[in-house]
């Protein structure tokens, strides 16, 4: 039954419904005829080839006009609600025309959602109508809902070189060595990298970008460092180091807090900060419609307004051989 009912309403076509429509509506097939600007046999061809789709009669003739049987009264319901979806339909286009209103999915690595949500809000605020959705991963997750066009774009440090992208600068990112304030280098107002070397470092998951450019930074100056526990959030890390389990290399995007209260502290390691920055990155084969691309364009030019203060962590900085960017 259903294959049959594939094959019937596969050959209705809308011009034939809109036919009886009007027939109905006007009561006559000339008033159908001038209400659709077609001429009567136009008119009489549609309404009879949908009867012969749907294998029964449609209209009956009396003496106040064209009325549909029960059959047509049910093509006829069939025809208004197709109607209304159509208006409904062309409504939605004409909002994803403009940036009134319209869907866009933005993916955010987890270290990026210490700032991102509010320049988000600050878009929504300023575009009510627009449904902005919010995706939170790590730079794998993040990477792989790119490459799938989950996502309109995203918001991450080292862009991802798998595959053709378009990138905009954010602004700055730098990362920093924390460590519980009681520690014996807190105090210090220099430390040499090489330091360093005693410690125990505290250090994200597998495919966290965090993790790379600390390896990537020791590396190059051929230190290396003990590894204790493999943690999964920034979160995390940062209670770990309070609990005095070691210290970490992370970005001073996510400890604001905890420095302004004093449950953690920066150590003043020479050359850093690491400076890296963020970027909004998207697939270049992805188009983006008005909304996703109002929200891009917002944050490429506003979203370092929302970067927290980076306060001390201005110093000399310093640089890691690789991609421009942040690496997580």
């Amino acid at each position: 039954m259903k294959e049959k009912l594939k094959i019937v309403t596969g050959r209705i076509t809308l011009k034939q419904l809109r036919a009886l429509d009007a027939a109905i509506r006007e009561g006559t097939i000339s008033g159908a005829a001038q209400s659709l600007s077609v001429t009567p046999p136009a008119v009489t061809m549609q309404m009879r080839l949908l009867e012969e789709t749907v294998g029964l009669p449609l209209v009956e003739r009396t003496n106040a006009g064209l009325r549909p049987t029960d059959a047509g009264q049910v093509v006829l319901d069939a025809v208004h609600r197709c109607e209304a979806a159509l208006e409904a339909c062309g409504d939605a286009l004409d909002a994803l025309k403009g940036t009134g209103g319209g869907r866009v999915i933005v993916g955010v690595v987890s270290t990026a959602k210490y700032f991102a949500p509010r320049a988000l809000a600050a878009f929504a605020r300023a575009h009510p109508g627009v449904d902005v959705r919010l995706s939170v991963g790590n730079r794998g997750e993040t990477v792989a809902a790119l490459q799938d066009y989950e996502l309109d774009f995203a918001v991450m440090g080292r862009p991802p070189d798998g595959f053709e992208v378009d990138r905009a600068v954010i602004g700055d990112h730098p990362h920093v060595i924390i460590a519980p304030p009681d520690h014996p280098m807190a105090a210090r107002k220099s430390i040499a990298i090489a330091d360093l070397a005693g410690e125990t470092f505290l250090l994200r998951e597998e495919g966290s970008g965090t993790r790379l450019l600390m390896r990537r930074l020791f590396a190059e100056v051929g230190l290396d460092p003990t590894i204790g526990m493999e943690i999964g959030s920034n979160e995390t890390i940062k209670q770990a180091v309070m609990a005095g389990l070691g210290v970490a290399l992370i970005s001073a995007h996510t400890i604001a807090p905890e420095l302004s209260d004093g449950r953690l502290a920066m150590l003043k390691v020479d050359g850093l900060p690491v400076m890296r920055q963020w970027f909004v990155v998207k697939r270049r084969s992805k188009e983006l419609l008005p909304a996703s691309q109002a929200l891009w364009d917002f944050m490429a030019v506003s979203g370092a307004e929302f970067l927290p203060g980076l306060g001390a962590t201005q110093s000399a900085t310093a640089t890691v051989s690789g991609p421009t960017g942040d690496t997580r």
